[in-house]
Formats: structure tokens, C-alpha cells, sequence
């Protein structure tokens, strides 16, 4: 890691979620429906952060569990402090790939994040065949649900073409201005 702030002070700085307020009643873990396929739940995550030690930062952005997170606030609904930690899961996938240290099972989540992100960013829509296509190059999951494409294309759920937006430009620009502002923040 480069950055020899803490994380903590940055998720504060960047999100406002202050992981201070946590006091580890481990609400949050219990109510998580992914706690148990994470490799540090929630309340655990949390404290790595309090720790304030730079090898627990880095042990927090190499984590599945940031990548496996759905944002689904249930933690948040449950906790008596109301720590939001679905805007700082965010935050700590965005300094995940930031400086590179993405955990390999989290891989895929990334490329279907990136190929998603890919296809909006080109026609302003999502357009599934583009979004499968990108997936399946990053990934090398080449035959992996090969048997229900046909059935996709007869329903009339894929289509070849992509719809676009009325103003491509306008899109490309919004991606643009993000992309300059994640640039600015990182340095």
C-alpha cells in the first residue's frame, strides 16, 4: 500500500462512516446473510479498521468479504450506532482496485463489475450480450451457462444489437469527469 494513512482515517475522510462508532456488539455479522462465505465478516472487518495498523489495512483490502458484500443494509438496519457499512464496503472495493490487491476469489465479481461498467459506458444501457462477452473474456468462462443461451435468444432476452442512449456523449463524459475525480483522489 502507498498510502501510509490509515485506512480508518481515509473511509472517514472519503464516506463519512466513522469506524470508531462500532463497539463490536457484532449485530452486523449476525445479520448478514453472507457473513459465513466471507472470510472476515462485517463486526471483524470493522475491527481490523480500528486497529489502526497498516498490516490490517492491507489485510481488509486483500479480503473477499469487501467483494462479496451485496450492500444489502441489513447491518446497517441492525446496528444500535447505525455504522454504514455498505457505503464503506464501497469505498473499500474502490481502494481495492486501486492499488491492486484484489483477493482471487473475488476476481470474477471484478470482471463482472468492470464488463458491466464497460457496456454502459459505451452504449449508455446495459446491453447483456456485450456484458456477457466481456465477462466470459475476462474470466475465461467460455462454456459456463452455454446451454441456456439459445432459450435467452428465443424468449427475446438477448439481443444482438445494443439499444443506445439519445446523447452517447453526454454518457462518455459522465464517465469521464469520475474517472479524472478517482485519479485526483488517489494521488
Amino acid at each position: 500500500m502507498e498510502n501510509k494513512e490509515y485506512l480508518s482515517t481515509r473511509v472517514v475522510s472519503q464516506t463519512g462512516v466513522s469506524v470508531s462508532h462500532c463497539y463490536q456488539c457484532g449485530k452486523c455479522s449476525a445479520g448478514c446473510v453472507l457473513a459465513s462465505d466471507m472470510d472476515y465478516p462485517p463486526s471483524y472487518i470493522m475491527r481490523l479498521l480500528q486497529t489502526n495498523r497498516l498490516e490490517n489495512d492491507q489485510k481488509v483490502l486483500s479480503s473477499a468479504a469487501i467483494w462479496i458484500c451485496l450492500n444489502c443494509e441489513n447491518c446497517i438496519a441492525r446496528c444500535p450506532q447505525e455504522v454504514d457499512i455498505p457505503k464503506m464496503m464501497d469505498y473499500l472495493r474502490e481502494e481495492s482496485l486501486a492499488v491492486g490487491c484484489i483477493h482471487p476469489q473475488a476476481r470474477p465479481v471484478v470482471a463482472f463489475h468492470q464488463s458491466f461498467l464497460d457496456c454502459v459506458q459505451k452504449t449508455g444501457r446495459l446491453y447483456e450480450v456485450g456484458l456477457i462477452l466481456g465477462f466470459k473474456l475476462r474470466t475465461r468462462r467460455f462454456m459456463q451457462d452455454i446451454k441456456i443461451a439459445p432459450s435467452l435468444f428465443v424468449k427475446g432476452k438477448l439481443h444482438l444489437l445494443p439499444e443506445q442512449i439519445k446523447n452517447p456523449k453526454r454518457m462518455k463524459a459522465i464517465f469521464s469527469k469520475t474517472i479524472q475525480q478517482r485519479n485526483t483522489e488517489h494521488q
